[in-house]
């Protein structure tokens, strides 16, 4: 069994004594992609680590509240995880497209808003503004519901292909009322006021959080700490966790305690329930 990392922050030490004092307040709020699943080439074959629902069935009956905070479809993000019907994860709470689709392992039902009219118009003109861009053949487009991501990781350059293409998705974007969110070579066109950050603050409040523990890997991770970081400063404690990689490191400049992927992830919330009485 890991030992239980020490947060490099005292503000980061605080939120796990917290925890570790009265579990039975901690609210745990994970990201999917990047931190309990590894990143893959087709998001459609990225799958949660193998480790994952057994981390969290051993912990989420010791904790108030699991959420799982992503970007992908409520439903999506339950099939990759394998979170339905799992003995143990009775309250989880899955909180898809940024908080605008909500899935409840204690009904299993999925409920949402009606999407934004931007997207359908955004996924129209998508593939002609690809074609025009031709020179970053190998680019797609991933179908998000709520949502649309172009991704450039199959790309032969990558990391030029995602420069490329800020700007003319950007404009397209805002032309339709949506922004555009960075993230791992994926440019994710979605509509304002959706984010992680807002997903987390309104889960928590709802549940009345004694603490938090956050952890993501990406970009859009970032608000989800901003979060944190405000209640901290309001007396919540709190801790942040970076699913580390190399190509991100903003949140690892930004986290209490970095650990190495998902399998870092994994380990940390298995230590961390095995120190739960």
């Amino acid at each position: 069994m890991d030992p239980l990392p020490t947060p490099a922050t005292q503000a980061g030490r605080d939120g796990l004594a917290a925890l570790l004092d009265n579990p039975a307040a901690a609210v745990i709020g994970l990201d999917f992609d990047g931190t309990l699943a590894p990143i893959v080439a087709d998001p459609e074959q990225a799958r949660a680590h193998p480790a994952a629902v057994a981390a969290l069935t051993a912990l989420a009956p010791k904790v108030a509240h699991v959420a799982v905070i992503t970007g992908r479809p409520a439903g999506v993000a339950v099939r990759h995880g394998g979170f339905a019907g799992v003995p143990g994860l009775d309250h989880l709470t899955v909180l898809g497209h940024y908080g605008a689709e909500r899935w409840d392992a204690a009904t299993g039902t999925v409920t949402a808003p009606a999407p934004h009219p931007g997207v359908a118009a955004v996924r129209a003109e998508l593939p002609g503004l690809l074609d025009r861009v031709g020179a970053w053949r190998g680019t797609w487009i991933e179908e998000k519901g709520r949502a649309v991501a172009v991704h450039t990781r199959r790309a032969q350059d990558p990391a030029a292909a995602f420069e490329a293409l800020r700007a003319p998705l950007t404009d397209l974007a805002t032309r339709h009322g949506l922004i555009v969110e960075p993230g791992r070579m994926v440019l994710e066109l979605r509509p304002p006021g959706m984010d992680k950050g807002v997903a987390l603050g309104e889960y928590l409040r709802e549940t009345g959080a004694g603490s938090v523990l956050y952890a993501g890997d990406d970009l859009g991770d970032l608000p989800a700490y901003a979060a944190v970081d405000k209640l901290r400063s309001e007396g919540t404690p709190g801790l942040l966790v970076c699913s580390g990689s190399t190509e991100v490191t903003e949140l690892a400049d930004k986290a209490d305690l970095v650990v190495d992927g998902p399998e870092g992830v994994v380990a940390l919330l298995t230590a961390l329930a095995a120190q739960l009485v």
